[in-house]
């Protein structure tokens, strides 16, 4: 495949094109990348691997379309789902989530600057992607935190599956319209805050 002249795409498409649109897609991947972490990437591989919703990767990541890479990703996925649903080891995955997703979102945010040089996506995918994915795993400590101390560990699969569908939610937005990015986080963000406050009262004794 021919070099892309990233100087003349990038003037060609546009500053919408080439950096807003590809970092609010990034965004909402990367903080789903903060509650899950192989899903969102596994989602972004199958989109890019079927041309789905005009999804597009820098040429660097093209080996995340490979079936290979692909049944890795649904695997680890699929541990990652079971995993999350058995005490310990849902907060296991937590706390090794605060270095791995962080990672993982920036890699997501990262690969879809498709238009720009590799040295830009990656620093755009740090600058993005990191931080939202850290935000989000802080978020979710919180709220299984707030269930364990509240149920006993017993509502832990409860609020890992709502984190499940959440995830699963963000990355498609992000695929369908990525404009409205900010507006869902801002919602997710509400529903985890609140979900973890209902847990909370819920449990908490009442006076006689």
């Amino acid at each position: 495949m021919p070099e892309l002249d990233m100087d003349a795409v990038g003037t060609a498409l546009g500053p919408l094109q080439v950096w807003v649109l590809p970092a609010l897609l990034g965004l909402g991947l990367a903080s789903a990348t903060g509650l899950r972490t192989f899903l969102p990437l596994l989602m972004l591989a199958l989109a890019a691997k079927f041309e789905l919703f005009g999804v597009r990767l820098i040429d660097q990541m093209e080996w995340i379309v490979s079936w290979p890479a692909i049944a890795a990703l649904g695997t680890a996925a699929t541990a990652e789902f079971a995993g999350d649903k058995i005490p310990a080891v849902d907060h296991f995955l937590n706390a090794i989530g605060y270095v791995v997703r962080p990672l993982a979102g920036a890699v997501a945010a990262g690969s879809v600057f498709w238009a720009v040089d590799p040295t830009a996506a990656a620093i755009a995918g740090l600058i993005v992607g990191a931080p939202a994915a850290l935000a989000f795993n802080a978020a979710q400590t919180g709220a299984r935190v707030t269930s364990t101390a509240a149920t006993g560990g017993l509502g832990n699969p409860v609020v890992s599956f709502i984190e499940d569908v959440l995830a699963f939610l963000t990355v498609i937005v992000a695929f369908l319209a990525p404009v409205i990015v900010p507006v869902v986080l801002i919602v997710l963000a509400i529903v985890v805050f609140r979900l973890a406050r209902r847990i909370r009262d819920r449990n908490e004794p009442r006076p006689a």
